[in-house]
């Protein structure tokens, strides 16, 4: 499966459509079609909810993910969504069955699940920051250069577009403020993603070792029991 996943996401690295890229679609969509049967009829198995289980699995977490791998190589998703390109974005979701056969990822997946409070109280802080700044930018920068008639800060989306860039200290340059106020804000603002992006990944990575540190526990002591 975790070669399956691999292949069935090259077709996304090329621009040109290869006669090839069509079975690959077909045998790794095969491949998760049969995954998601098997994985449906043996419900039971792992909710324990008897019949219910049935009922309730296709609209579990794994459940949905696997039937969005699936979808893209449905002709009505390429006939209703082909504009939009949809049926190629979806392909991306297979990505995330990746968490399900790697067990590292699933300890990412276990600590994030912990720690999720922070995390999102931290996502708060950033979201309402961006917003905060991107408003001050967009109400004291001028619209147009005077010296070179260039526009900086056309529309709100652009203050939201340069606040986000500049919270994560990338900064790519293209917006950049021309006031003393648009730069002070900005010198501001990438201290303050400085310490955005250092909490959650301290806590992360301080979590992920411990919840490492108890999986090692935990074999250590089945070891002896399987032995005797």
């Amino acid at each position: 499966m975790l070669v399956a996943i691999f292949v069935s996401i090259i077709p996304l690295m090329f621009a040109r459509i290869h006669p090839m890229f069509h079975y690959i679609e077909i045998i790794t969509v095969t491949m998760f079609i049969i995954d998601y049967i098997l994985r449906w009829i043996t419900a039971d198995y792992r909710l324990n909810k008897k019949w219910l289980s049935f009922v309730i699995y296709p609209f579990t977490g794994w459940a949905i993910i696997d039937l969005l791998s699936i979808l893209p190589a449905l002709r009505i998703i390429h006939k209703g969504f082909k504009i939009i390109r949809l049926a190629r974005l979806l392909r991306i979701s297979r990505l995330i069955k990746l968490f399900r056969y790697a067990d590292k990822l699933q300890v990412l997946s276990s600590v994030i699940k912990k720690e999720k409070g922070m995390l999102i109280s931290v996502l708060g802080i950033a979201v309402f920051y961006v917003f905060l700044t991107a408003l001050v930018m967009f109400n004291v920068e001028p619209r147009v250069e005077l010296e070179t008639g260039t526009t900086t800060f056309e529309t709100f989306f652009d203050a939201l577009y340069w606040a986000t860039v500049t919270l994560t200290t990338v900064g790519y340059g293209d917006l950049t403020p021309t006031s003393d106020i648009g730069r002070f804000v900005t010198m501001l603002s990438s201290i303050f993603g400085l310490a955005v992006i250092a909490l959650p990944s301290s806590v992360i990575t301080a979590s992920y070792f411990q919840e490492i540190k108890e999986m090692k526990s935990q074999k250590e002591k089945e070891e002896p029991s399987e032995k005797e």
